[in-house]
C-alpha cells in the first residue's frame, strides 16, 4: 500500500512528453502550416508566425485564439461583418482536422536523439508518457508513424481525450501519472517546447523542461539549425529559452537528446530533498 512521503527523495520516476517540436517534427510544422491552410480556406491570411503564437493549446481553442489576435480578427470582421465566433471556430476546426489528419505523418519525422532518449529510459527504469495538443483522431496517424522511427512512449494522451479540456491545465500529464503507475508528480518530468505544455506541467505538480531549439519557439527545420553559425545559435536559444523559463521552466534544453543530464541533476535535486 503506498504511503504518501512529505519529503520525497528518490529518483526521477516518469518523464512526460510532448510530441510535435519535442519528440518529432523538428520545428513543430505539422501543426503551423495545416492551421494557415485551413484559415486560407475561408479568406482569411494567417502569416507562420501569427500561427505560431498560441502553440500548445488543443487545437480548437488554437483556432479560437488565433480568431482573437488583433489583425486576424480584423480581417475576420473585414469579411464577414462581426469577431469571429464559436460556430465559424467549429467551421474552421472542420477544416483543420482533415488536412491535419492527412498531412501530420509527413512532417513528423521524429528530432534526432528522441528514439535513442526513450530506450535510455526504459533501461534505466524511468516509464515514458506523452500528451499533445492535437486530437485523439491525429494522433491516431502519429503514433504508429512515429513507432515506426522508434520513438513510442508508454502512454498518450490527447486534447480531446477528457471533457475538462487540455492545457494550461494539468489534466493530460495527471492522466499519464495515473496510467504509468507513478505514485509521485514530484517524481515526474514534464518536457515541452511551448508555453502551455510548461504551465500544464507546473500545474500537475512536475518538474519542467523546455526545449528551445527544435521547438515552436525556434521554428527552425533541422538542416535551418545545423547551418547557424555559432552566434545564431546562442541568439536563437536565448530568445527562446527567455520565453521557456519565463513560464516557469526548471530547465530548458536544445533538443530531448540533451535531456539525460538534465535528469540526473533532478535526481540530485531530489536526493536533497527539493521538490518541484
Amino acid at each position: 500500500m503506498y504511503r504518501y512521503q512529505r519529503r520525497y527523495a528518490g529518483p526521477v520516476q516518469a518523464v512526460i512528453f510532448d510530441w510535435a517540436g519535442t519528440l518529432v517534427d523538428f520545428g513543430s510544422f505539422a501543426p503551423t502550416r495545416v492551421l494557415i491552410d485551413a484559415f486560407s480556406e475561408v479568406g482569411i491570411d494567417v502569416t507562420l508566425a501569427q500561427a505560431r503564437e498560441p502553440m500548445g493549446l488543443a487545437k480548437w481553442d488554437h483556432i479560437a485564439a488565433l480568431g482573437r489576435q488583433p489583425a486576424i480578427d480584423a480581417q475576420w470582421r473585414a469579411r464577414f461583418g462581426r469577431a469571429m465566433a464559436a460556430a465559424d471556430v467549429d467551421a474552421v476546426y472542420a477544416r483543420f482536422m482533415p488536412m491535419q489528419i492527412a498531412h501530420v505523418a509527413r512532417f513528423s519525422a521524429a528530432i534526432p536523439g528522441a528514439a535513442e532518449l526513450l530506450q535510455t529510459l526504459k533501461e534505466g527504469g524511468v516509464r515514458s508518457g506523452s500528451c499533445s495538443g492535437y486530437p485523439r483522431a491525429v494522433m491516431a496517424q502519429l503514433l504508429p508513424h512515429a513507432a515506426a522511427q522508434g520513438v513510442a512512449p508508454e502512454h498518450a494522451v490527447a486534447a480531446d481525450d477528457f471533457a475538462a479540456g487540455g492545457r494550461p491545465g494539468p489534466w493530460m500529464a495527471l492522466a499519464n501519472v495515473i496510467a504509468l503507475g507513478v505514485a509521485d508528480v514530484r517524481a515526474c518530468v514534464k518536457v515541452d517546447d511551448t508555453v502551455p505544455g510548461i504551465e500544464e506541467g507546473l500545474a500537475a505538480g512536475m518538474w519542467t523542461v523546455g526545449v528551445a531549439l527544435s521547438g515552436n519557439l525556434a521554428g527552425l527545420t533541422h538542416d535551418e539549425s545545423l547551418r547557424l553559425t555559432v552566434a545564431q545559435r546562442a541568439e536563437v536559444r536565448a530568445r527562446a529559452a527567455a520565453v521557456l523559463h519565463a513560464a516557469g521552466a526548471h530547465f530548458v534544453v536544445d533538443t530531448v537528446a540533451d535531456l539525460p543530464q538534465v535528469l540526473a541533476d533532478i535526481d540530485a535535486r531530489l536526493a536533497q530533498g527539493e521538490a518541484p
